[in-house]
């Protein structure tokens, strides 16, 4: 790929006065009256970011002390081994993230919980505050704490939240599913952790409708034997069937509280799992003071979120921004928690919440706006979101259409804030901030802290402009503490450390421009590789769901024994679509758009196409099943979407062989 010219003109830029009120440039300011960094320009993202990557050690110190992080054991240095993986980050401190949690104690909303069947519920600060503190309590009474396990199958709800805080609180470790998994599904995932404790509850809402998961709920309880205790919380207005259980309200309403109770800086908070999709998940560890510093700064300064705000993303207990979203508490913010369909009662459904709760920062996925695109909403005439200053993007690659959508049907005044990082690091690698100017199709800068190359397949870093492999080369507080059940950490360094020793490599092929941005290609095991030139298939994509026939689709390089290349693309096509025409005018539109280097050989029409959990394409899966493998061994039916899809793709595969 040739290099990207400079000269491209932003679509957006932060005004002067929204540049000095911001977070992020108050802490670039305090770094330099605190003797601690020095800028020419302390306004200039880039040199701050620069120096955050060359000096992890400091800027992570720098960001405790400026969020005020409450050590009850201080470090005796912000950073100790450097070396990856292993990296000693404030070692002999103890911390409880939990305490960062419940720093508000007022009348404010903490909580709304929105469900797509119009009925709601809010928590205040302060009865969080409380009920946190009354169910540690509990759960140490029944003998929980360092050392065990809690996990739940829940909707997104305020419980879920409340009992995670308490889970920390005792020094316990928390996992949970939605409750959209199947019990074998959920299993995979919670059984490894061998609970004491299991939280469960009886349904969640979807498409206005409840939807009972009470047998689903007793059949998971079946498969976590060692759960001696099980909780049953009656969400979405069912009562719990199940014998033999404690109840959600007696365990909320108990005679005494409990305070946070200190433990190391990388105690296991939570295990958060992989999706599965190339096998069974697996369970990452992430301990409390990466989690808290991570979130931080996430929430803190590249959101920017503070007291006043209203914080709202569409997600999941299943997605790591579930954390990120409740992560907006540590900052006192509003947030805003949803269960069920985007699209109930219409496509609009979620810009409708965002107006009727003044939301501030709002949060999708690209595959979102493409509805909204495609069911020609126009939210910006409809409801008022004038108090909405930043639409932030992950999940996925956001075509310049979505940028385009968002000016042009929302209001051009808003920062469209595409952001990208993972489980991995329940955090970012790539993202804005307030102060950063948006390109479209492109997003605005490398993340505080964050020491990001990109190397060609040598190892050797790559002009800017030039694809490559996104590698981190200096440690990140964030990075897992573990894998579950990897006593010799041999399946955690296998997974980042194995193609360059000692660098964190994440499998993602990017582009940094010469102004510093960053384009995702997609992932760099996925990518098409066609007469030795690589391709990426965002652009791929982008073009052809330009096309309003085109709800969907998933393009594969596939490696032939004769030493040819397949590139087949799936496509989903909007009813009443001229079926016989669509394959020529999607090549038309690709050759237009990218290249003819990225035409497809073959436009397979399918009748749907399965996604992660998360919404992300398949292309790793699929171009291993048209390689020939097992289909039980290369994914796991649990980590999909649309099981019919899935087998749909399976049936095609078994055909063509």
């Amino acid at each position: 790929m040739a290099p990207q010219s400079s000269s491209v003109a932003p679509s957006w830029v932060p005004s002067s006065a929204s540049i000095e009120s911001s977070r992020v440039v108050q802490f670039a300011r305090w770094l330099e009256a605190e003797g601690k960094a020095y800028f020419l320009d302390p306004t200039d993202f880039g040199e701050l970011q620069a120096w955050s990557a060359a000096n992890p050690g400091d800027f992570w110190g720098a960001v405790a002390a400026f969020f005020n992080v409450a050590f009850e054991t201080p470090p005796t240095v912000s950073l100790g081994d450097e070396s990856m993986p292993g990296a000693e980050w404030f070692p002999g401190s103890t911390l409880n993230i939990a305490e960062h949690f419940l720093r508000r104690d007022d009348e404010a909303t903490a909580i709304v919980l929105v469900r797509d069947d119009g009925t709601r519920e809010s928590i205040t600060f302060r009865e969080l505050r409380r009920q946190v503190g009354v169910v540690a309590a509990g759960l140490a009474d029944l003998g929980v704490g360092t050392g065990h396990r809690v996990v739940a199958y829940l909707p997104s709800s305020i419980e879920g939240v409340v009992a995670f805080l308490a889970t920390a609180s005792v020094g316990a470790t928390w996992a949970q599913t939605a409750m959209d998994y199947a019990a074998p599904a959920a299993a995979d995932r919670l059984a490894q952790l061998e609970p004491t404790v299991f939280i469960v509850g009886t349904g969640h809402t979807f498409k206005g409708q409840v939807i009972d998961r009470r047998e689903e709920a007793a059949a998971l309880r079946a498969l976590l034997p060692t759960a001696r205790h099980v909780i049953t919380v009656p969400t979405a207005g069912l009562e719990p069937a199940m014998a033999d259980t404690s109840t959600w309200a007696d365990l909320v309403s108990g005679p005494r509280s409990m305070e946070p109770v200190p433990v190391s800086f990388d105690h296991p908070l939570w295990v958060l799992f992989s999706s599965g999709t190339t096998g069974k998940p697996k369970g990452i560890v992430h301990g409390h003071g990466g989690a808290l510093l991570e979130q931080l700064v996430l929430a803190g300064l590249h959101v920017g979120l503070r007291d006043d705000d209203v914080f709202f993303w569409f997600t999941s207990p299943n997605w790591m921004m579930w954390n990120a979203q409740v992560g907006g508490l540590l900052v006192g913010s509003t947030i805003v928690l949803y269960d069920g369909s985007p699209a109930v009662p219409t496509s609009d459904a979620l810009w409708r919440v965002a107006a009727e709760l003044q939301v501030t920062v709002f949060g999708a996925s690209p595959g979102y706006l493409q509805l909204c695109e495609r069911e020609g909403v126009d939210p910006g005439k409809e409801v008022d979101l004038s108090r909405i200053r930043t639409v932030g993007i992950t999940g996925s690659v956001l075509p310049p259409s979505g940028n385009r959508w968002v000016r042009e049907h929302i209001s051009p005044d808003i920062q469209v804030a595409s952001l990208s990082g993972g489980t991995d690091i329940v955090g970012i690698f790539v993202a804005s901030a307030p102060t950063t100017p948006v390109y479209d199709g492109e997003i605005s800068a490398i993340a505080l802290g964050v020491s990001l190359q990109v190397w060609d397949d040598d190892g050797k870093p790559v002009e800017p402009g030039v694809a490559g492999e996104m590698v981190i080369t200096r440690p990140m507080p964030s990075m897992p503490v573990s894998f579950w059940n990897d006593p010799d950490r041999s399946a955690y360094e296998g997974a980042y450390f194995e193609t360059f020793p000692g660098v964190w490599r994440h499998g993602d092929s990017i582009t940094v421009t010469e102004r510093g941005t960053v384009v995702i290609h997609g992932r760099s095991d996925s990518t098409l590789n066609r007469q030795g030139v690589r391709l990426g298939s965002a652009e791929i994509y982008a073009a052809a769901e330009s096309l309003p026939d085109v709800l969907d689709s998933l393009v594969v390089g596939v490696e032939q024994p004769d030493g040819g290349y397949w590139m087949p693309m799936f496509v989903v096509a909007a009813e009443g679509s001229d079926l016989e025409g669509l394959p020529d005018r999607i090549k038309a539109r690709i050759r237009e758009q990218t290249s003819p280097r990225h035409v497809p050989d073959e436009i397979i029409i399918a009748p749907a196409l399965p996604h992660t959990r998360t919404g992300k394409k398949l292309e790793v899966p699929v171009k291993r099943l048209l390689l020939g493998g097992d289909s039980a061994k290369v994914l796991s039916a649990g980590a999909v979407d649309d099981l019919t899809a899935l087998n749909w793709i399976i049936d095609f595969v078994e055909q063509r062989a």
